[in-house]
């Protein structure tokens, strides 16, 4: 271990480059709270989404990363604001005219759709809490209603009251001329109507605790800041939330990065030192667009897990967190390969290698043994090839080619068989388009054909290469139009494996056929 500490003290993967900046906030004396607290925020308007896995997956890296490197305790808080006004109906819920009726009310205090818990926002925190818990993360949960009901927000609020000037000098300096004549950092919750009004203040009274206002009718209110009758607007509340409960370190989207400074300076106001954060850059549609919960573009994470593992998915969330990335099925095959490819190279490294090797960081150091004696991009060209329509025939060939393997001794490789499958049936086959050989192409696969026919040596990926190799370096120039052509005429593909390696698996015998089909038509 203490091996691992002091490569992790060095080390430039950026889970422990932002664990180092945590551990920096404590070098003069520790954490009077007792811990360090890792925060995730969520809004519970919709259903938890790819984005939401990412950032508590990452935050969790970090904090294992910082577990590595300190013994300072941790906390990861996962905070839903479910406090916040329903702005809009969600178009993918049931029941849309009753929830009309309940809009601008704290999504807690809106009637569950589905029927299933006490309010919407009760039924969203459940939906986040099981999604959490599929993943095995390990967090503390808190509801912004309970935690401003429960006075747990009370000494905070009660010193924006104090503050008020201040924070709202903050704000008021982010705002258009038009917005400032009515904004206030107070939300009040309407004592009859239960609606989060967005109404100015008349007065704060910083000595009473209070805030008095008029209603949208015209009566006037004084409400204490405490108890849940009141919430703060969305930036102020993320500084204060910051202020409340102690944070030390939060990520979010490229999007919230202009507030960064207005979320820190309104922390330091209600009195506890900014946080540090990383913002890490957004997810890209397969059109470059922002994938969005409302537009439901990109790919959910039920989409990706019906192709690949959860470590896959694991895996992409690690790769270069601050580049804009596209997140969409074509991505899957290569993460998946990748993924084992760490895998199988974390043994043989040494410590320094090891704490960079994204594998650690997504099993907490605990790294499996890859058993894929296949890749996945093979799984995917055998399943074309083949038309197969489920893993026991993809197993037919697998068993030839690795005598040794098995669904029981290579679940992770048994688990990807049954994925290459669905993923050629809802991508690669709608997808297959194969064309004719050119003359020089015909010649050259002809040979190969004939090559194969007569081959008596061993039936391994690096021989057969070999020979495919050899057949076409004196024909194509560039030696990749060869490979190419083999893809495009055999496979209906543009890109494809080492072929050698694929013809180990699929059977000489069989790869002879499948040239004579082509030969004679038969595909194209």
């Amino acid at each position: 271990m203490s091996e691992l500490r002091d490569a992790a003290l060095s080390s430039k993967a950026w889970p422990f480059e932002e664990a180092r900046r945590v551990l920096k906030r404590y070098e003069k004396a520790p954490p009077e709270k007792g811990y360090v607290l890792f925060e995730t925020g969520y809004g519970p308007s919709g259903l938890p989404h790819i984005g939401t896995f990412g950032e508590v997956l990452r935050t969790t890296m970090i904090r294992r990363a910082f577990e590595l490197i300190s013994d300072i305790p941790t906390k990861l808080i996962c905070f839903s604001d479910d406090l916040d006004g329903m702005r809009k109906v969600p178009g993918n819920v049931p029941n849309q005219e009753m929830l009309k009726e309940h809009l601008q009310k704290p999504l807690t205090s809106v009637p569950d759709p589905f029927g299933t818990h006490d309010s919407f926002g009760d039924h969203n925190n459940a939906m986040l809490r099981r999604f959490l818990d599929t993943f095995g993360f390990e967090y503390e949960f808190i509801s912004a209603t309970e935690f401003y009901n429960t006075g747990q927000f009370d000494e905070v609020l009660l010193r924006a009251a104090e503050r008020y000037d201040d924070v709202m000098k903050v704000m008021l300096k982010s705002l258009r001329e038009e917005r400032q004549q009515t904004y206030s950092i107070f939300l009040p919750l309407h004592p009859e109507t239960g609606r989060v009004l967005y109404v100015p203040m008349k007065e704060v009274n910083a000595k009473d605790g209070t805030i008095t206002f008029d209603d949208e009718d015209g009566k006037e209110w004084t409400l204490p800041v405490t108890g849940g009758n009141v919430k703060l607007q969305w930036k102020p509340d993320f500084g204060a939330r910051w202020a409340a409960l102690g944070v030390d370190f939060e990520m979010y989207g490229k999007d919230h990065s202009t507030n960064t400074p207005i979320y820190d300076r309104i922390c330091e106001i209600l009195g506890w030192k900014a946080p540090e954060h990383f913002t890490y850059e957004l997810f890209l549609d397969d059109n470059g667009q922002k994938i969005s919960k409302s537009s439901g573009n990109g790919i959910s994470i039920d989409e990706w897990l019906s192709y690949a593992s959860t470590e896959s998915l694991s895996y992409f969330m690690y790769q270069k967190p601050k580049t804009a990335k596209r997140l969409y099925f074509d991505v899957i095959p290569r993460a998946v390969d990748e993924y084992h490819q760490q895998l199988r190279a974390y043994p043989g490294q040494d410590a320094a290698q090891q704490v960079a090797n994204p594998v650690y960081h997504i099993h907490n150091g605990d790294v499996p043994e890859s058993r894929m004696v296949v890749p996945f991009a093979m799984l995917l060209n055998l399943a074309s090839v083949a038309h197969a329509h489920d893993k026991d025939q993809l197993w037919g060939f697998i068993r030839r080619y690795a005598p040794e393997a098995s669904p029981e001794t290579h679940p992770d490789l048994d688990a990807a068989a049954g994925f290459a499958v669905k993923y050629y049936e809802d991508f690669v086959a709608p997808a297959k388009t194969y064309r004719a050989p050119t003359e020089a192409e015909r010649e050259a696969l002809t040979e190969l054909r004939d090559q194969l026919a007569a081959y008596d040596g061993p039936v391994e990926d690096e021989a057969l290469q070999s020979v495919v190799y050899a057949v076409g370096r004196d024909r194509f120039d560039p030696l990749r139009d060869w490979f190419k052509a083999l893809y495009e005429v055999l496979l209906g593909a543009s890109q494809g494996p080492r072929f050698g390696g694929f013809i180990a698996l699929y059977g000489v015998d069989e790869t002879v056929k499948l040239i004579d089909d082509a030969l004679a038509g038969k595909l194209a």
